[in-house]
């Protein structure tokens, strides 16, 4: 791969990079209202525009921020810290482009799963930051989850970094693109499979049953009850952030790694993004049959959800050992 790069332009990946993290930031928004409007028409309805996601942020920029009397900085602060965790994060991972970028350094897949847990962790201290019932309730739910969570995620990364011996996501990526042998192997596929079920769990779209008020059966939306105006949009901005990169994340290192161009060049990077939104068009399908079709948990059984994700991320990395490498 360092072969093929021949010393590009520095202008040329600053320019790359600009379009990694556009394409974050732009096209997040977009991929939440198509699942939202694929929703409604499983459920036989017409549904919001797929457009539907830019109109609200646009709302909510215009309007004032109003806050509880007993918040502090740290309600206020949170939206900005998480927003620029995930700006950070689509600075490092491929997303458009095979090779890493000239911040990739910054961050591992190590790294990255820490910078969202950090994002998470600052979430909570917000929501309880607003002194209120709900807000504090999604605290407590969230922090419950994310005590499964994150551990699943740097235990799925581990066992990706097996495969390469580095941390580094683009030298997973082009590795599963060339080894079928280490594609079809355990490690990967436990990997895989854990990774998917905890995307589910992070974005939102496990189906969860919520009986009596809706705001019981809350987890997300609850922490952020407390925003409003332009603080509201950046919180909700940054959960369609964190939904993209997660799934990006998934469909070019682990279920897809092929077809991103490989040559340094603004068109290339261009055409990757077109890639990039037909993979995750076909994991939403996915996802959103999942969501639709399959019986509605109880809410305490997402912990039950979170417990066989960890132990498929851990008889991943227990494979290798057990099964041997997939491939050289």
């Amino acid at each position: 791969m360092e072969a093929k790069i021949k010393v590009p332009d520095r202008f040329i990946l600053e320019i790359i990079d600009i379009i990694q993290v556009g394409t974050v930031v732009l096209l997040s928004p977009l991929i939440a209202g198509i699942i939202n409007r694929l929703k409604a028409m499983v459920e036989s309805k017409h549904g919001p525009s797929i457009f539907q996601p830019y109109y609200d942020l646009a709302k909510l920029l215009k309007k004032e921020v109003v806050l509880p009397k007993r918040s502090s900085l740290i309600l206020i602060m949170a939206p900005f810290i998480t927003f620029t965790a995930y700006l950070v994060i689509s600075l490092v991972v491929p997303v458009v482009t095979p090779y890493p970028l000239p911040y990739g350094i910054l961050l591992d897949l190590l790294g990255g799963a820490l910078m969202f847990g950090l994002a998470g962790i600052i979430g909570i201290m917000a929501a309880i930051d607003a002194h209120t019932n709900y807000t504090a309730m999604g605290a407590s739910r969230s922090a419950s989850f994310t005590a499964l969570a994150e551990p699943t995620l740097i235990t799925i990364f581990f066992a990706i970094a097996i495969i390469t011996g580095t941390n580094n996501p683009y030298v997973t990526n082009n590795t599963l693109a060339i080894s079928p042998s280490w594609y079809v192997s355990a490690t990967h596929i436990l990997a895989m499979t854990a990774f998917f079920m905890l995307i589910l769990v992070e974005t939102g779209r496990l189906p969860v049953e919520s009986s009596g008020l809706m705001e019981l059966g809350m987890l997300d939306d609850a922490k952020i009850m407390e925003y409003s105006g332009k603080l509201l949009a950046l919180s909700k901005w940054s959960s369609y952030m964190r939904q993209l990169l997660l799934m990006a994340i998934f469909v070019n290192t682990l279920l897809i790694p092929w077809w991103m161009p490989s040559e340094v060049s603004v068109l290339d990077a261009l055409y990757s993004v077109g890639i990039l939104f037909l993979k995750l068009l076909a994991l939403i399908l996915v996802v959103v049959v999942i969501e639709e079709t399959f019986a509605k948990l109880r809410l305490f059984k997402i912990l039950d959800f979170l417990t066989v994700s960890f132990s498929l991320a851990l008889l991943s990395v227990l494979s290798l050992f057990l099964v041997g490498k997939g491939g050289a």
